[in-house]
Formats: structure tokens, C-alpha cells, sequence
């Protein structure tokens, strides 16, 4: 029996996704819940597992392609996998003896001879020839080493693309503007230092800066509503819960996802909630809903070692706060010079609906709350 792969529902913020790197090639063994290939949308990366186990039969639909929910990209033929192999080893031996004779044509007779000599697949070398043909100096300065100028073209992916488009907007869109302060962190890391072991054996997460800084972004925004709204068309959407966006790098660009109702989270719930997106992140497991929505974001550079910067808006928020790293400076301290973990921090927002007045109000709130910690705790 034979049984279509489709792509299933996408969800209604997505119109289409991008088919990469497929996993399997037709003639190879797949169990049932096996991944076969990445969709990529604007926002994630999903896994389509195969529903059912067998032999790949055929694959419709390859690597880039755009398509949409429904759409077959193969058909499976159903049956034991272990018998698999036998029927996958004629295919795979076409494919080898195609990717041979492919690379072959790829170089010159002097080049073709150079690198049967030496050893050399055609692969390993860079063409420059017409149409990226290897021609026999290629093969020379590899074989040579050194003195050679490579370069790589690689198509953006729908991620980064999308990152691109969006920062763009933000820069085209918005009144976008930025204020700066400093934080002396002394009181936050004592509270840190003190508490650590007692947080972590109560709640079995270390309590780290950015709990904090979420929860000082929620009382800032209370106060400055204006802050966490967004404009749309004539109309200022104000917002009375707190959608906080944690940006957080993973290895295909910057994604962003949320914290839902921040303002009813405890330190130990904004920890957690951390930890698993940037697990997510990292192994490319967050789903689309993650990122979806969202009121204000913060970002922290410091992570990176940056001390200064000026983060864009992700519209259609109003205001992102970018923390930065922590170094020990000299400042003056009730008429002493005394050194203190210093942080710049810096809100960039969206002029058309923020004032000045409130931009640096909010940072300063922000500044008083960290500095003074017990104040966040007792809900001062």
C-alpha cells in the first residue's frame, strides 16, 4: 500500500514554508514518526515525521521548494523496514555513481589527471572556471595550500530572510528613536550570591539577571502603558497584560519568543520559561506559537560581551530594552570614587507614540528597580 506525505495545516499567520534538507532519499528505510525533512516557515523550523513506516518510494516535492498545507512532497510504499536495505543499496549505488560522474565532468582533462594523480575528489576543489569548472591551476593551488582566495554562495533562508525584512520595516516604519542609562548591579548580584543555592534547591533553576530585568519591565510598564502598546493603521492598541518577548540567539538567526501574562509570573516561572525556549532554540524545537504575538521585548548583548548598543523594534511593539555586559568602572558614590559592576542599558521605541518624557521615565524605573531589588520583591 501506498501512502502520500503531506504537509500538514499550517498555521494561519504562515501562507507558506520552505522544504529543507531532506533526510532521506528514495529507496531508504523510514519508521513511522521518523523525520524526513524540515519545513521552514518565516518564523520556525518544523520536523515532518513520517506517518507511517516503509520505503521512501518517491519524493515530489525537493529541497526548496515552497509549498503549502495539503500539499503531497512523497509517497511511501508501506511494509517491514528491515527489508529496507536491500531494495535502498541499488539506489544508493546509482546515486554515488551519479555524484562521481557529476564531479567528474566538473573538471578539465589537465585538472582530471592532475587530481587522479594526487588523489584528490573533485569535490574537495573550488572551481573557477566557467560555470564553477575545476581547471588544472584549482587543482594546483590546492594541492599547493595556502594563497587562496574561496568564496562561498549560499542562499539566505526563509529565517533570516524574514529577520532582514522585519528590521527593515521596523527602521522604514517607525520614529524609531533610543535612550540610554547606566545600572549599578551591586545589589542585584549580593541578592544573587546569597540566595543562589536556596533558589536552585527550592525551584531546580539558577536565578539568573534576566528574571529580574522582566520583572522590572513589567512595573515600568504599568506605569507606562504607552510603552507596551502598538499602533495600528490610526488607532493605539494599549495592552493591560504583559507579553514579554526574550530575544534568544539559536543556530539559524535571532528568534524571539514569548513570555505569556509575564505580570503573573514569579522569578522562578520566568527562569524556567527561559530555560526551555532557549533549549527549544538550540535544538530547533519551538514552535510557531512560541513566537507569536508579544508586547515588548528585551534583549541582552552582554551575553555576547557587547557593552553598547542600539536594538531595533520588533513591530509591531513599540519599545525593546537591550541589556548589555556587566563591567566593573569607577563612579561617584556619595562623594566618593568607588568601582562599582556597572550595565549600560538602552530602550529604543517608536516615537509616534512615546514621548520623550515616558521613554526616559521607564528607563529610569527600570534603573531604580534594579538597584534596589527588595523594591521588585515587595511589590514597591
Amino acid at each position: 500500500m501506498t501512502t502520500a506525505v503531506t504537509v500538514p495545516a499550517l498555521p494561519e499567520s504562515v501562507a507558506d514554508a520552505t522544504l529543507v534538507n531532506w533526510n532521506k532519499k528514495p529507496g531508504d528505510s523510514v519508521r513511522e514518526g521518523e523525520n524526513l525533512v524540515d519545513l521552514e516557515t518565516d518564523k520556525v523550523v518544523l520536523e515532518m515525521p513520517a506517518p507511517v513506516s516503509g520505503v521512501l518510494k518517491e519524493i515530489t516535492a525537493q529541497d526548496g521548494a515552497t509549498v503549502t498545507g495539503g500539499d503531497i512532497i512523497a509517497y511511501i510504499e508501506e511494509g517491514a523496514v528491515a527489508d529496507a536495505p536491500a531494495a535502498a543499496a541499488p539506489a544508493a549505488e546509482k546515486a554515488a555513481a551519479a555524484a562521481a560522474s557529476a564531479d567528474d565532468k566538473a573538471l578539465s582533462p589537465a585538472a582530471r589527471k592532475i587530481a587522479a594523480e594526487a588523489g584528490v575528489a573533485a569535490g574537495e576543489v573550488a572551481g573557477s572556471g566557467r560555470g564553477g569548472r575545476v581547471t588544472k591551476n584549482d587543482v594546483k593551488q590546492y594541492l599547493a595550500g595556502g594563497n587562496r582566495r574561496l568564496e562561498e554562495r549560499v542562499p539566505m533562508t526563509r529565517l533570516r530572510k524574514r529577520i532582514a525584512e522585519r528590521l527593515l520595516d521596523a527602521q522604514h516604519n517607525a520614529a524609531m528613536l533610543t535612550t540610554f542609562n547606566e545600572v549599578n548591579m551591586r545589589a542585584v548580584m549580593a541578592l544573587r550570591k546569597k540566595y543562589q543555592d536556596a533558589f536552585v534547591a527550592k525551584n531546580g533553576v539558577k536565578l539568573g539577571f534576566m528574571s529580574f530585568f522582566v520583572k522590572a519591565a513589567v512595573e515600568a510598564l504599568k506605569k507606562y502603558p504607552a510603552v507596551n502598546a502598538a499602533i495600528d493603521g490610526d488607532d493605539i492598541i494599549y495592552h493591560n497584560y504583559c507579553d514579554i518577548g526574550i530575544a534568544v540567539s539559536s543556530p539559524r538567526g535571532l528568534v524571539v519568543p514569548i513570555l505569556r501574562n509575564a505580570e503573573q509570573l514569579g522569578f522562578a516561572d520566568i527562569e524556567n520559561g527561559i530555560l526551555d525556549y532557549a533549549g527549544k532554540a538550540k535544538d530547533g524545537s519551538l514552535a510557531i506559537e512560541d513566537m507569536t504575538g508579544g508586547t515588548f521585548t528585551i534583549t541582552n548583548g552582554g551575553t555576547f560581551g557587547s557593552m553598547m548598543s542600539t536594538p531595533i523594534i520588533n513591530p509591531p511593539q513599540s519599545g525593546i530594552l537591550g541589556m548589555h555586559n556587566i563591567v566593573e568602572r569607577p563612579i561617584a558614590e556619595n562623594g566618593q570614587v568607588v568601582i562599582a559592576p556597572m550595565m549600560y542599558i538602552a530602550l529604543s521605541y517608536d516615537h509616534r507614540i512615546i514621548d520623550g518624557r515616558e521613554a526616559v521615565g521607564f528607563l529610569v524605573e527600570i534603573k531604580q528597580l534594579i538597584e534596589d531589588p527588595a523594591r521588585l520583591i515587595l511589590n514597591l
